[in-house]
């Protein structure tokens, strides 16, 4: 079995926590309910990639994990994006508003805001990727493409397998057929009988950004997104027993993807 310190497992959309500062600008005056802010931090962790702590917990391996919530700051996304579903997002994926009618965001505030969350985060993981040779970045993705999406309203696959494009692969495009048989039938024993049955590649995206930014020379990078519907249920409330076979199913995945990694 390979050394499992030379692979860095990133999970950088888990935590459903806001800072006090973002929650006041998303709350105003009611910054202080109590029933406000719990309503919206339940909105902002389902809306996240909840769960995945767990799903992709690696007892060995080197571990990055966001210590709050994308809509903070979205770690999975280049500083400088200012796209609507960019790395500062004014809405969920639902495009339901998380701020005041009228809000606006200052250029100093978002500096502050990029510097305080999403600075700290990458310097970690660029330290850590040093000593690593592989990379995986897990996430979950809704059943099928929110509001906020490329593919809005189409299916989604159980296993999403993000390993760059022909022109700029992050992992070596020479193993990602074994990659994703090594994932299928890692995952098989969940996956099966479900609506979601098929492990894929690039479906429904290609690039992972935090593989694109570390993979490197002698170190390769990958995305996996894990299809909510396996383990949550309509409401929102876990499936423990599938968070379970999720993890135990990674944990004979991500040897197999370090090996294939290290040729």
């Amino acid at each position: 079995m390979p050394e499992l310190d030379r692979l860095l497992v990133v999970t950088p959309h888990p935590s459903g926590a806001l800072p006090a500062e973002v929650l006041g600008d998303m709350l105003g005056p009611d910054l202080l309910n109590a029933g406000a802010r719990e309503s919206l931090l339940s909105r902002v962790f389902l809306d996240g990639d909840p769960f995945t702590d767990l799903i992709f917990h690696l007892p060995g391996a080197r571990t990055v994990q966001a210590s709050w919530s994308r809509f903070a700051v979205d770690l999975n996304r280049e500083r400088g994006d200012r796209d609507e579903n960019g790395v500062i997002k004014l809405s969920t994926f639902d495009r339901e508003p998380l701020y005041p009618a009228g809000f606006t965001l200052s250029a100093a505030a978002r500096e502050a805001r990029l510097r305080r969350y999403w600075d700290p985060f990458h310097a970690l993981v660029a330290q850590e990727a040093r000593e690593a040779t592989l990379v995986i970045v897990g996430h979950c993705m809704a059943p099928s493409g929110p509001a906020l999406s490329h593919d809005t309203g189409t299916p989604r696959p159980g296993v999403c397998l993000m390993t760059g494009t022909p022109d700029a692969p992050t992992y070596p495009q020479a193993r990602w057929a074994a990659l994703r048989d090594a994932c299928a039938a890692a995952f098989a024993p969940v996956l099966a009988g479900t609506p979601y049955p098929d492990v894929q590649v690039g479906v429904p995206w290609e690039t992972d950004t935090i593989s694109a930014t570390y993979g490197a020379p002698g170190r390769a990078a990958f995305g996996i997104e894990m299809n909510s519907g396996l383990y949550l249920h309509a409401d929102g409330t876990p499936r423990h027993e599938v968070i379970r076979a999720l993890n135990e199913a990674f944990a004979r995945f991500a040897p197999q993807a370090l090996s294939l990694a290290q040729g």
